[in-house]
């Protein structure tokens, strides 16, 4: 069962689905949308530029009914006045022409955007296979697509009838009126036939669309196993990108035991910590933390330190402080400026003994460090707590406001 579970298309599409999809020429369509916006711009500009249509149209038969006698031996005559009636209907459709042009442009970014896709065009054989088009002709979609065309002729035929049967009267006196009466009236009926029809087929665009997004969206719907190849495939295998981090570690720890022979000082926990200091007067504003770190990294800091022959200062407080506080290659906190210089005086002292002689520097005692600084202090411990406290009352506080 849990087999069958994770091939269920249960998941919603991801971005780089649609992407992909997008790509493939594959985005939600709705032919009625782009068909009933056609109809009611074509009835709009029918009704803006009609009676210049049909003034143009009265215009051409009239010419066109008059005919003289030069045309008879001159064919160029002829041609002319052909060219001239076909200037002069291009001028009257140019505004209706120039409307349909905008709309059947602008409606596929209504719905889908617009996409042009170089995949939809190659070749695909698949097409050719009966037995998928036989499946399609019995699927569910095309009893769909079956019961929408059955429901768009019912709605046009009724909508057609309703407007024949309300201007019965008017078609039937067709026939008594002038023919320049007549034209403008025809022109008349077939302009509201077309935006009452156009009118009719927004009733089904308005049904076709939500199911065209909703059919869309399960389609594209993606069993649990290919989100999570999806999430592997655009963000990485989890355990690769763990073995590439601890790679990463071990890099920057080899580079950081590197530079302790380098350093002027290791301050010690004794056992659990250890923070290797360097100071470069003239050069450096404050110490740099140039290695720290817990336990096993700790022990190995001292090892290198001994191998190197840096000496060690035991100060529990400062050696926390600054493990918890200090960065690595980052100068000290300002907060630790006069302990770490009372470890640094005896560290100098020490090397100017050892190498020129003289009297013993005396090893700093009881080194005074910030209470709230110590990890391990009461001070910090509830100034923790505080923070921690005030953190969750923000957080109820923005629960209730919610």
């Amino acid at each position: 069962m849990a087999e069958e579970s994770g091939l269920e298309r249960t998941e919603q599409a991801t971005s780089r689905r649609l992407e992909r999809a997008r790509e493939e020429g594959d985005v939600p369509r709705s032919r009625e949308m782009g068909t009933a916006l056609l109809l009611m711009s074509a009835g709009v500009g029918l009704w803006m530029s009609g009676g210049e249509i049909v003034k143009q149209i009265s215009n051409m038969l009239s010419s066109s009914l008059h005919f003289e006698r030069g045309m008879a031996f001159d064919m160029a005559l002829l041609f002319d006045m052909q060219r001239s009636h076909v200037v002069q209907m291009a001028l009257a459709l140019a505004p209706l022409g120039g409307i349909l042009v905008v709309v059947s442009l602008m409606a596929p970014a209504l719905l889908g955007g617009w996409l042009f896709s170089l995949q939809s065009l190659m070749p695909n054989f698949e097409r050719m296979n009966p037995i998928p088009g036989l499946a399609r002709m019995v699927s569910v979609r095309a009893l769909v697509e079956l019961f929408k065309a059955l429901g768009k002729a019912l709605i046009v035929g009724s909508v057609a009838y309703l407007v024949m049967k309300s201007h019965y009267g008017a078609i039937i006196g067709l026939v008594t009126e002038s023919s320049k009466a007549g034209i403008g009236h025809v022109a008349n009926l077939v302009v509201v036939c077309f935006i009452s029809i156009a009118c009719g087929l927004i009733v089904i665009m308005a049904i076709d669309v939500p199911f065209q997004l909703r059919s869309y969206a399960n389609k594209m719907k993606m069993t649990r196993q290919e989100v999570i190849q999806e999430n592997k495939e655009a963000n990485g295998n989890p355990q690769i990108k763990a073995k590439i981090r601890q790679q990463q570690r071990e890099m920057a720890r080899r580079r950081m035991m590197s530079k302790i022979p380098t350093a002027d000082v290791v301050i010690t926990n004794p056992t659990h910590y250890a923070v290797a200091l360097k100071y470069v007067e003239g050069r450096m504003n404050a110490p740099v933390v140039v290695a720290k770190g817990m336990d096993l990294v700790a022990a190995r800091i001292r090892e290198i330190a001994a191998e190197h022959h840096i000496p060690f200062m035991e100060a529990p407080p400062l050696a926390r402080a600054l493990y918890a506080h200090a960065e690595l290659n980052a100068q000290i906190p300002e907060a630790l400026y006069t302990a770490v210089a009372e470890v640094l005086a005896y560290v100098f002292q020490l090397r100017t003994f050892k190498s020129f002689g003289g009297l013993v520097p005396q090893k700093p005692d009881n080194i005074d460090v910030p209470v709230e600084l110590d990890p391990t202090s009461a001070a910090a411990i509830q100034l923790k707590l505080a923070k921690q406290g005030l953190a969750d009352a923000d957080q109820t506080a923005e629960d209730l406001d919610e």
